[in-house]
């Protein structure tokens, strides 16, 4: 696993733009995929009821209000040789302590609980007759990692995504 970076105030932490890059493998056919863009955790008070800010932005990019964040998902995904904008929005909100949030879809509805305070977690997301695990590690003040494994009768996936901090922290 590699060394980890203890995460004190996840929020604070998340906040910001990071460089997305995320792996999708088909593990029943052996098809890949790929994803490049940008993820933003902005600050969740000025989140409209679609999640997002008026601008796009919180004005200094954190959380306000101890509302938490909402982050926004840009970019393209590549699957057997067809390049398509692709975009997903969560809502990152204050879990049980500094350390700690509680994961949602854009809408409200729960998706899972985050704790990094030690550098890692993992969470499991029930979908139907599906079942999502995500592992999070975070190697330092400026890089992250999630490797979410789906599986179901349909579906056997990898999906690893790498985080790059664009402006790293003073």
């Amino acid at each position: 696993m590699g060394e980890l970076w203890p995460v004190p105030d996840v929020l604070a932490y998340l906040a910001g733009r990071w460089r997305t890059e995320r792996s999708v493998r088909d593990l029943a056919s052996g098809l890949e995929g790929r994803f490049e863009g940008t993820t933003s955790f902005d600050g969740l008070g000025d989140a409209g009821p679609d999640g997002r800010a008026p601008d796009g932005r919180a004005p200094d990019g954190g959380a306000l209000d101890g509302g938490g964040l909402i982050s926004r998902e840009q970019g393209h995904f590549t699957w057997q040789g067809v390049t398509r904008p692709a975009e997903r929005t969560l809502r990152y909100e204050p879990g049980t302590g500094p350390g700690r949030a509680d994961v949602r879809f854009a809408d409200g509805r729960p998706f899972h609980g985050l704790d990094l305070t030690t550098g890692h977690h993992v969470a499991d997301h029930p979908c139907a007759a599906d079942l999502y695990r995500g592992e999070f590690t975070v190697r330092g003040p400026d890089r992250w990692r999630t490797v979410w494994r789906v599986g179901g009768p349909a579906k056997d996936l990898l999906l690893t995504t790498d985080y790059l901090r664009e402006t790293p922290q003073a």
